[in-house]
C-alpha cells in the first residue's frame, strides 16, 4: 500500500480558534475549557483523517495557535510584537494582497522578536498536546502510525527576528539546546517527528529576503547543521520535514528554484522530505529529485493536492503525479501528502473544511490508483 498523509495543520474550527488567539495574547481564559475543546478537536480531527483513509495522521496542531510562533510560550527569550513584512511577491501587488487577506482573514497572532537568552521554560503544553493526541488515537486510530510537528530551530529565527544575539549562528547555536528536548520527548511518546522547515525555501521571499541568494543559501546550509545537531540523538527513519515556498495564493514568482537548495535539504537528517509538487510554480520540479543524489535512506512524500485552493484533484491526476516520483526512488519509498497544512494559523486560511476531507480522500483514491498500477 502507498501510504498517506498530509503536512499537519487541520482547520481550527469557530469554536477552538477564539480560545487559541485569548491564550497566545495572554488574555484570560478558562483552562479547563480549553482543555475541553481541543481534545474534542483532536477527537473530530483523527476520527476524519482515519475515514479518509490517510494512514499517518496527526493532532491537526490544534492545540496550537500556529506552526511557527507557539513555541513563545515554551521558551523564554521572546517579547513584544512587530508587523509582518508582506513577502517579496505580493509586496509587487497591494491590491492582491488586501483580497488575499479578505479572503484567508487576518493574521492576529502574536509575532514576537528575540530579545534576550533563548532558553526551554517549560514543555507543559507539548505534554498536553501529547495526552490529548494518545487520547484521540486510542478512541478513533488504534494502530495508525501517527507524527506530531514542531518547528525547525532555522524556523524560528525566520519568524521571531533576532533582536538579542550578535549573530545567526548564536541564535541558532541556543535554540538547539532549547529545542531538543521537545523533538525528543515527542519521538519517545512513540510518535514520528515533524520538522518544519519553510526556512529552506519560503523564507528566501520572507524574513531572509533582505539577503542575495548566495546568502540565504549559507543561511539555509547553516539552519539544516543546527537541526542536525538537534536531532543528532533520533533515528533518520524516525523523523520527517517539510519545506515548501508560502502556503498562499500568490504569484510566487520570487521563490527560490528548488535547485538552488536541493542539496541543502537533502543533507538533512530526517529520512522523510515533505514537499511541494503540486503547486504551479513547482510542479515541474520533479525533474530535480530525478537529477538529485538522493542516499538509498530517503522517502519522498510530494505534495500531490494544493492546499491554497478549493478545487478537489481528480484521483487519477494524483496517480500521475504519484507515479513520477515512483518512477525515481521505487514506491516503497514515495508517500503521497499535501503541498502544507490546512490550517497554520488559527482564523487563517482559504480551504472550507469540508473540501478538506474530500482533498484527503481523494489522495486516497489516487494512491489506490497508483498502487494497481505499479
Amino acid at each position: 500500500m502507498i501510504h498517506t498523509t498530509h503536512v499537519g495543520s487541520l482547520p481550527r474550527g469557530e469554536a477552538l480558534t477564539p480560545l487559541l488567539l485569548a491564550r497566545d495574547k495572554g488574555e484570560p481564559y478558562d483552562a479547563a475549557e480549553f482543555d475541553r475543546v481541543v481534545q474534542a478537536a483532536v477527537d473530530e480531527g483523527v476520527a476524519a483523517q482515519v475515514a479518509a483513509g490517510v494512514s499517518i495522521v496527526s493532532d491537526g496542531e490544534l492545540g496550537k495557535v500556529g506552526y511557527s510562533t507557539y513555541m513563545i510560550e515554551r521558551l523564554e527569550g521572546f517579547g513584544g510584537h512587530i508587523e509582518r513584512r508582506p513577502a517579496a511577491d505580493l509586496a509587487e501587488h497591494p491590491t492582491l494582497a488586501k483580497k488575499l487577506s479578505a479572503i484567508m482573514g487576518a493574521q492576529e497572532f502574536t509575532r514576537a522578536s528575540c530579545i534576550g537568552a533563548v532558553r526551554l521554560k517549560t514543555l507543559d503544553p507539548l505534554h498536553d498536546d501529547i495526552r490529548r493526541f494518545r487520547t484521540a488515537l486510542d478512541r478513533h486510530g488504534k494502530g495508525v502510525r501517527a507524527f506530531m510537528n514542531a518547528a525547525s530551530p532555522g524556523l524560528i529565527t525566520a519568524f521571531q527576528v533576532n533582536r538579542h544575539y550578535p549573530s545567526h549562528e548564536a541564535y541558532l547555536a541556543d535554540l538547539v539546546d532549547a529545542m531538543r528536548p521537545e523533538y525528543e520527548a515527542i519521538v519517545a511518546a512513540g510518535f514520528d517527528l515533524q520538522l518544519d522547515c519553510p526556512d529552506l525555501a519560503m523564507s528566501r521571499h520572507t524574513g531572509y529576503q533582505d539577503q542575495s541568494e548566495a546568502e540565504f543559501v549559507c543561511t539555509a546550509a547553516a539552519n539544516v547543521e543546527a537541526l542536525n545537531a538537534a536531532t543528532a540523538g533520533i533515528p533518520a527513519d524516525r523523523m520527517r520535514m517539510h519545506i515548501c515556498w508560502g502556503n498562499y495564493e500568490g504569484p510566487h514568482d520570487h521563490d527560490i528554484p528548488l535547485e538552488r537548495v536541493i542539496d541543502t535539504v537533502v543533507a538533512a537528517r530526517p529520512a522523510t522530505i515533505l514537499f511541494e509538487a503540486a503547486n504551479p510554480r513547482h510542479e515541474h520540479e520533479w525533474t530535480v529529485w530525478r537529477d538529485a543524489k538522493l542516499p538509498d535512506d530517503k522517502r519522498l512524500a510530494p505534495g500531490l493536492i494544493d492546499t491554497c485552493s478549493n478545487y478537489v484533484e481528480h484521483p487519477e491526476l494524483i496517480a500521475q503525479r504519484i507515479e513520477r516520483f515512483a518512477g525515481i526512488v521505487g514506491k516503497d519509498r514515495v508517500i503521497a501528502s499535501t503541498d502544507c497544512g490546512f490550517g497554520t494559523f488559527a482564523g487563517y486560511g482559504k480551504i472550507d473544511p469540508g473540501v478538506t476531507w474530500k482533498k484527503l480522500r481523494a489522495l486516497r483514491e489516487g494512491a489506490d490508483r497508483a498502487d494497481a498500477r505499479l
